[in-house]
């Protein structure tokens, strides 16, 4: 018999077993008043993460990977088993509140129009994690975002678009991408749009997700009604609100930035190479592939 459920929360998780521990006990609290499912994918772990999840969480549904098939592989799994109204994609370094869930499927509910919202994601240190609401990487958002540019002009329409940092943050808002820590979607719209692009190993998946939500005629809410907490960058290691934390290697590390830049390079290709003259073009891939160089520098310091 179809069991009918309103959330069903998906999380994949590489080596992150104490945060994703501190995850679930949140998850458990938030959980309590609506109909909801949990699911772990778990990258072939070397931390012995699944024995926690089998010891611990035993409502926990666990789905064990025999390698690390990448962060859009690995959600797809869960989504296809998902029982959910709503899909809420979580990473593991991430602690909801006790009302995320009630207000955020009651803020969804209130807007037909929708495919994805998200709420105030905030780093440790209180603040907004910037990527929890985006505009789309044109070459020009994406030129003042790394060239720091959007810092030196921080709210400025005009350099500061890609983080949308001249919209106040306590503001809801429409966005053109949320991040992939935080995800709330509607399975009707996943149900029209598709799953995950699973070219996109690790980074890029949530833009692309975004992207083609938009082109199908949804909007993505960015919401303050509610926030969790993202200790950002735990599994990759090369995010600094996070490095104290994280177990990565520094081969893992090495992987994570090749993947960062790689999706970059993907998502132009797919969705902007038509649309910008070959010069542009060159000059971007040309661009992705010095920040690569310089990221792989910066790892050995």
């Amino acid at each position: 018999m179809q069991v009918n459920l309103q959330l069903s929360i998906i999380i994949v998780s590489y080596n992150t077993k104490e945060l994703l521990e501190d995850c679930l006990e949140s998850i458990k609290t938030a959980a309590k008043r609506i109909e909801s499912e949990t699911f772990v994918v778990d990258n072939n772990s070397s931390d012995g993460t699944s024995n926690l999840v089998k010891s611990k969480f035993n409502w926990v549904k666990l789905i064990e990977n025999k390698s690390n098939i990448g962060f859009s592989k690995a959600n797809n799994k869960a989504i296809k088993e998902a029982k959910g109204e709503y899909i809420l994609i979580l990473n593991p370094d991430t602690k909801v509140g006790k009302d995320t869930f009630t207000k955020m499927i009651n803020f969804v509910q209130s807007r037909k129009e929708l495919a994805v919202a998200t709420c105030r994601v905030e780093l440790p240190n209180g603040k907004l994690d910037k990527d929890c609401r985006r505009h789309f990487p044109t070459p020009w958002r994406a030129f003042t975002h790394i060239s720091g540019l959007s810092k030196i002009f921080s709210e400025s329409k005009i350099f500061d678009q890609y983080q949308m940092g001249y919209i106040p943050e306590y503001e809801e808002h429409e966005v053109d991408s949320c991040i992939g820590a935080f995800m709330f979607v509607k399975k009707s719209a996943i149900k029209k749009v598709g799953l995950f692009d699973e070219d996109f190993f690790f980074y890029g998946e949530d833009l692309d997700w975004c992207w083609r939500f938009k082109q199908s005629g949804y909007k993505i809410i960015y919401t303050p009604v509610t926030k969790i907490i993202h200790y950002k960058g735990a599994a990759s290691g090369i995010k600094p609100p996070s490095a104290h934390l994280s177990k990565a290697t520094i081969e893992s590390k090495k992987r994570a930035v090749l993947e960062s830049t790689r999706a970059m390079e993907l998502f132009y290709q797919k969705h902007y190479t038509d649309k910008y003259p070959r010069l542009i073009t060159w000059a971007v891939i040309l661009s992705v592939k010095l920040l690569e160089k310089y990221r792989l520098f910066k790892l050995k310091f």
